[in-house]
């Protein structure tokens, strides 16, 4: 029997699309937004692209202890150097895979084929990470794409409050496509959405897939 995948104790969303994952003995944060100022230290800080609510220097501000690592597209590193500084970047282009703080991971295309958001062009990304023994999918800000439905994971955290991403009928298709054991929906009820999306979407995907309110 497939054991049950608990995230409760492991994977918190601070608001929209700021994740901490605790894993294999490190903190991991994807664009940190609106932290408490007592957030604890990372130990990798993964951003997936320059927009305000993804990348916000205040909040890295923090976190950042002297080891630090960061993960980032190449096409926002320049972006970034300011608060960059003094440590250690990998600049990651989509497809490429890497390893950080022990934590390997790969850099999955992000974008909008028919949006003006956040062009393919500019070569942002989500991560998919292997933690704790599981491959978990944090989408960054973009719509069903071919990328994203060629990803196999454990868990799939899918952007869901539409506009600026997939609304919440399509990424519950694309969780029926890919078919992690758990989805967690982000990116709805604050910028984006409201928080109401969480029900539209839970109501479409297939039962077989958890559904986990994390925010």
């Amino acid at each position: 029997m497939e054991r049950k995948i608990d995230t409760e104790h492991w994977i918190t969303v601070n608001k929209h699309s700021s994740v901490c994952i605790a894993a294999e003995g490190k903190l991991l944060y994807v664009d940190p937004f609106e932290l408490p100022a007592d957030a604890a230290p990372a130990d990798v800080i993964f951003l997936t692209h320059s927009h305000f609510d993804h990348f916000s220097p205040q909040d890295i501000g923090k976190i950042c202890k002297p080891d630090t690592l960061f993960v980032l597209p190449a096409s926002m590193a320049r972006e970034a150097a300011q608060t960059t500084a003094g440590h250690r970047v990998a600049a990651v282009a989509p497809g490429e895979r890497g390893e950080a703080a022990g934590i390997p991971f790969e850099a999955v295309p992000a974008y909008n084929p028919n949006k003006p958001f956040h062009p393919r062009e500019n070569n942002w990304v989500g991560y998919l990470l292997q933690v704790n023994g599981l491959r978990v999918y944090i989408a960054g800000d973009t719509d069903a794409t071919q990328e994203a439905a060629a990803v196999r994971c454990d868990i799939a955290m899918l952007p869901i409050g539409g506009k600026y991403t997939m609304d919440g009928p399509e990424a519950a298709a694309l969780t029926d496509r890919i078919r992690p054991r758990v989805v967690i929906p982000i990116h709805y009820g604050s910028v984006a959405g409201s928080p109401q999306d969480f029900d539209r979407f839970a109501a479409k995907v297939d039962p077989s897939v958890t559904v986990r309110r994390v925010i």
